[in-house]
């Protein structure tokens, strides 16, 4: 008995820029949110977020034969299949091109500049390096820090530590965003007094975010930059989405901080999947916004090594570092 053989893409199917647009302009329209709950005629959703029916039903008709919609009847359009994916907070962040997304998106088109030169050609396109264009667009770094708590944060913040919690007083989260993550593991831990650390604008947000909680005196947040020292002492140091934004340097001198930060025995604890073996030398994103990688646990490893960290622990979802 003989197995199927794998359906192979056509050229026109791998080529199509047509799909990945219409559903970044369905989201950006917020044509998911309006059709969520039941099947509307594409004159009503029009109304409802401000656009032209004729061209709108074209892109949703083109959407419904990809499965992302379904049109019961002529002219109305529901969500179907994986579009009702498009109302996940991270899904939603990441394709709507008046925020982020759009900076994803459009950075694709200097993907000839980096494959000839290795290195990111964000500028190009946006007229500054990515780092500097979030600060000169505080809309857009604000979509990016909506983005990352999204797709970072986890839903529980008991984190599978090797040797557990009952040791950990005190916890400062490198790069943490506007407090997804840090928020999470207090809830999670109530022994525990966080820090959060990210640059002022960020740390701003994040304050707003724990203003008025419960969680408010637990709660320490430091404007700065995490290549600068950090907030020394603590247990744990947390780095959730940090390290594959850069190269390797950069990630040794973050690491580095993290070290001479931390007690003697303090902990660094890199959240992530690192497979052992060769690192899967996929496409990422990051390689194209700021310069980063992805890495195989050897290769986080040789980078710790450089930071004086060595590796305690490599779990499914994080890997601990302790001062070497």
């Amino acid at each position: 008995m003989t197995g199927s053989s794998p359906t192979v893409p056509s050229l026109e199917q791998l080529t199509d820029l047509k799909t990945p647009w219409c559903v970044r302009v369905a989201v950006t329209l917020r044509v998911p949110e309006v059709v969520q709950h039941h099947p509307r005629a594409v004159a009503d959703i029009a109304d409802a977020v401000g656009c032209d029916p004729e061209a709108l039903h074209r892109v949703l008709r083109h959407l419904a034969g990809k499965g992302l919609f379904a049109e019961p009847e002529h002219g109305v359009f529901g969500l179907a299949g994986a579009g009702r994916d498009l109302l996940e907070p991270p899904v939603r962040s990441s394709l709507d091109l008046a925020g982020i997304g759009g900076r994803f998106a459009q950075v694709w088109s200097t993907l000839p500049s980096y494959v000839r030169t290795g290195r990111p050609a964000y500028h190009e396109v946006f007229g500054h390096a990515f780092w500097d264009d979030l600060e000169a667009h505080p809309d857009i770094a604000a979509s990016f820090d909506e983005f990352m708590d999204a797709a970072h944060a986890p839903r529980d913040g008991d984190l599978p530590l090797a040797h557990g919690w009952d040791g950990v007083r005190t916890v400062v989260d490198v790069g943490g965003g506007t407090g997804a993550l840090l928020e999470a593991v207090l809830r999670a831990h109530p022994q525990v007094r966080g820090t959060l650390v990210d640059l002022p604008a960020t740390a701003a947000r994040a304050s707003e975010r724990f203003a008025g909680t419960d969680l408010a005196g637990r709660v320490e947040v430091v404007g700065q930059a995490f290549f600068d020292p950090l907030p020394a002492g603590a247990d744990l140091y947390l780095l959730s989405g940090v390290l594959n934004d850069w190269q390797d340097p950069e990630a040794a001198a973050i690491l580095a901080r993290c070290a001479e930060a931390a007690r003697p025995d303090g902990t660094v604890v890199v959240l992530g999947r690192y497979p052992e073996g060769d690192a899967p030398r996929a496409l990422v994103p990051e390689m194209l916004l700021a310069g980063g990688k992805d890495r195989s646990l050897a290769e986080l490893t040789a980078v710790a090594e450089r930071a004086g960290l060595v590796v305690t622990d490599a779990g499914a979802t994080l890997v601990e570092l302790r001062p070497a």
